[in-house]
């Protein structure tokens, strides 16, 4: 009999297996945080004897321990429930287009070591993984950590997942990765961990949900906007990726139907208008034409591309043209949230990516396009805003990522 969630795809157990019970337990904890045996037990709905027994179990393998006393409620003071901080430890691992950023962290998701450096995934999977892997295990080495006791792993990825699979599926700036098994080759080094591979964005919002300011809220969405542009979707609490992985890629949604030709053959979608790749073809454009003075600057300074960070340096500098080019992308991608928002009416939207502060222009024209094009009942407890976290957000969300399925091995 499966005893696992519904939303965990074809799990098949590991020698970590636990009961739902203690599993709903383990997640509570690691949803809410601290907690006391009576607080699980309203939040889960089990009696107090049922919650004891659970919990006595989970004390017995290590996995919780006794922390502090919780607060008073008129009688004797029940203890919370902690992670034992040295039952396992995770790897987060944030793959982008140039580089990666790893993160060492124990049972509660606290970091110990922390790694960032340029990595170019158009180096291919086998090269790529193998220095991670190198990294990875020269961070366990200093600490003293044993292979064994890395239990999870999650891995951020730039391109779309087969999420139950953990392989990229002719991911566009990622060549040879298509279907390699990333599981199999990180298993060569951490045998007892579960592998988990996800989009970036993904993981982005994970981190915002789990450590940002998404902390909390039931149901968000995280826009990232660099090269390309992606959504991760918060439904009830959990990240949404639709049933073959690809929810959220409203980059492929056509903003416009007499724009240009996307990489994906289809015309006048949002990726080929307002993303950095297009922002970046705009400057160019404008700058060797002499519509931007300040921008044809910046190619006979020597840059030999100009990307939407100089587009913003432009706007700064007061260049009209520029300031346009951060008006126009900006309308652009709340024109196509307008109708997200309509559909799933969220409570906050989260714009991040490298291109989220190329202007102050970007973030209003977003938000004034989202609340002139959505239904004033689907807006009236909308907040709209930055990503909380920044870079951060990706190598949290994988460490999140490695701890919620530390019970779920993938096949």
């Amino acid at each position: 009999m499966n005893n696992w969630p519904a939303q965990h795809s074809s799990p098949y157990v590991n020698s970590l297996a636990l009961p739902l019970q203690q599993y709903k337990v383990v997640r509570a904890i690691r949803m809410a945080g601290d907690l006391s045996r009576t607080d699980l037990a309203r939040k889960l709905g089990y009696s107090r004897a049922l919650i004891s027994g659970v919990v006595k179990n989970l004390i017995a393998r290590g996995i919780l321990v006794e922390g502090e006393e919780a607060a008073s409620t008129g009688g004797r003071r029940a203890k919370n429930l902690v992670f034992n901080d040295s039952f396992a430890y995770v790897f987060g691992i944030d793959i982008g287009a140039t580089s990666v950023d790893l993160a060492l962290a124990n049972f509660r998701g606290e970091f110990l070591l922390r790694d960032a450096r340029p990595l170019d995934v158009r180096d291919g999977p086998e090269a790529v993984l193998t220095e991670i892997a190198g990294i990875a295990q020269a961070m366990i080495d200093e600490l003293g950590i044993p292979n064994d006791k890395v239990l999870s792993l999650g891995i951020g990825v730039p391109g779309p997942v087969d999420f139950a699979r953990g392989v990229l599926i002719m991911p566009p700036i990622m060549p040879g990765w298509g279907e390699y098994p990333i599981r199999q080759k990180m298993r060569g080094i951490f045998p007892a961990a579960t592998v988990m591979v996800d989009n970036d964005v993904n993981v982005m919002a994970m981190g915002e949900l789990r450590g940002g300011a998404g902390k909390g809220v039931e149901n968000f969405i995280f826009v990232k906007v660099g090269t390309g542009i992606g959504a991760g979707i918060v439904a009830r609490g959990s990240i949404y990726r639709g049933s073959d992985g690809c929810a959220g890629d409203i980059g492929h949604i056509q903003a416009d139907r007499n724009g240009p030709v996307c990489h994906c053959g289809n015309v006048g979608c949002l990726e080929a208008m307002a993303s950095g790749s297009a922002i970046s073809r705009l400057a160019m454009e404008v700058a060797r034409d002499g519509r931007s003075p300040i921008m044809a600057r910046y190619l006979e300074q020597g840059v030999e591309r100009l990307t939407a960070r100089h587009v913003g340096m432009a706007a700064h500098e007061g260049d009209r043209v520029a300031m346009a080019i951060i008006k126009e992308s900006g309308s652009l991608i709340g024109s196509v949230l307008a109708g997200v928002v309509n559909f799933f009416n969220p409570s906050l939207i989260l714009i991040g990516g490298g291109v989220a502060h190329i202007g102050t222009q970007f973030l209003a024209n977003i938000r004034r396009s989202v609340l002139s094009r959505s239904l004033p009942l689907s807006t009236q407890n909308l907040r709209i805003d930055y990503s909380s976290m920044g870079d951060d957000a990706g190598v949290t969300g994988a460490v999140a990522l490695a701890l919620e399925h530390i019970f779920i091995a993938a096949e």
